[in-house]
């Protein structure tokens, strides 16, 4: 059966997350129904990674097979036009081979968090920052997430209810840069554990504001202990920017 690569932008704010749940609608449950009515078929969607219920997605892989076969970018004008009513777009679509499989294939993730960093909340922005209101010292931060970049046990910097087998993670790049009033934190690594992104960000924005020091942020991941870490940052200002793989990428139409 032919398997098609997309890749997929969403706003996910009134959205429970990426996959399916019974307590409303979700990002693969509103691109699986959209596919189903281009195609007649019943469908499953495959992600790189299951995002949360208010984090978005700038770049999101997703395989899916659709037996029908039609051209890629036929693929994705119609699975666009059932798309219209809401905030997710197919950006791009192509060919992948049966071995092809967007989430074990991958080989790095890329997030990045946007923090709103001015006096004046968002409008234009809401629900897709986090608003802090308290100047930041953007170079301390990025000291402080240089002390988490590496192979580290990240039982602090992980949820409670993170599923993972193993704790130990590898952090490749963790990297605070200001323009304007907008500060960016990215992140990449091969894989992270639930609400890893978002813990690590918690602390760094206590360090901007003075209320950590670069050492507590160390001293924390040596803790391996989850109560030892600042509160979570919330999941609006989260962004999964992009997915690497590989092998070559096929062509894209």
């Amino acid at each position: 059966m032919p398997r098609y690569r997309l890749v997929v932008e969403y706003d996910g704010s009134n959205y429970v997350g990426w996959q399916r749940q019974t307590n409303g609608v979700s990002i693969q449950q509103s691109l699986e129904e959209a596919i189903a009515s281009y195609c007649g078929e019943t469908i499953r969607a495959f992600a790189a990674g299951r995002t949360d219920a208010g984090v978005h997605a700038l770049r999101q892989t997703v395989h899916v097979d659709i037996a029908r076969g039609d051209p890629v970018i036929t693929v994705q004008k119609a699975v666009n036009f059932h798309l219209k009513a809401e905030p997710i777009s197919v950006l791009e679509v192509a060919d992948a081979g049966a071995d092809f499989h967007a989430r074990f294939s991958a080989t790095g993730r890329k997030y990045i968090y946007r923090i709103l960093n001015r006096p004046a909340p968002p409008s234009l922005d809401a629900l897709r920052v986090w608003h802090v209101p308290r100047k930041l010292n953007v170079r301390a931060m990025n000291r402080a997430a240089q002390r988490l970049v590496g192979n580290h046990d990240f039982t602090t910097y992980r949820s409670k209810h993170c599923q993972a087998d193993s704790p130990v993670k590898t952090l490749g790049r963790l990297v605070v840069v200001r323009c304007g009033n907008d500060v960016r934190i990215t992140a990449h690594a091969r894989s992270f554990l639930h609400n890893q992104v978002r813990s690590m960000v918690g602390a760094l924005k206590m360090v901007g504001e003075g209320r950590w020091t670069e050492e507590a942020v160390a001293e924390a991941l040596e803790a391996r202990d989850r109560t030892a870490a600042p509160p979570t940052a919330p999941p609006w200002g989260l962004y999964l920017a992009d997915v690497d793989y590989a092998q070559a990428d096929p062509a894209i139409e």
